[in-house]
């Protein structure tokens, strides 16, 4: 999608879902990692994910879409624009945006790592690896074994 395309369809949501027109920037950064888009109230510009768009097509795409117009139009208006904000929540259901956006498919098959004691038995589960010489079981202090 190109940015003449990515303003057009920001500006019709806005004009569908909200009645007003969006005047401000919005762009795509890649190098969002954990959240579809965000909104920069010092810029007024919003950041959308470009991944989103690809992994999880046009639909879900334009529920981020609306989600942070909330934060716009509500930062605009000078309302609460924050997330437990009852203004924001408000608008959110009136829109019919979602709250928080689905986890990227790409992201969900991350690596986990367990580990186990071999005196006593626990288990923990990690996300990064541990370096089994420096760390010991906190129950027991026994060894750690990967497996």
């Amino acid at each position: 999608m190109e940015q003449k395309e990515l303003d057009n369809l920001v500006n019709q949501l806005s004009i569908n879902y909200f009645g007003k027109p969006f005047i401000d920037n919005v762009v795509f950064n890649s190098r969002l990692r954990t959240t579809g888009g965000r909104y920069l109230p010092s810029r007024r510009q919003i950041e959308l994910n470009p991944k989103y768009l690809l992994e999880l097509g046009m639909e879900e795409f334009c529920g981020i879409i609306k989600h942070e117009l909330c934060h716009y139009h509500l930062h605009i208006e000078g309302k609460g624009y924050n997330h437990r904000d009852k203004d924001f929540r408000e608008l959110l259901q009136k829109t019919g945006s979602p709250r928080f956006c689905q986890p990227l498919p790409s992201m969900k098959y991350h690596k986990k790592y367990t580990y186990i004691c071999l005196s006593c038995g626990q288990t923990y589960n990690r996300n990064r690896l541990v370096n089994t010489t420096k760390y010991r079981c906190g129950k027991c202090k026994g060894k750690l074994k990967k497996q």
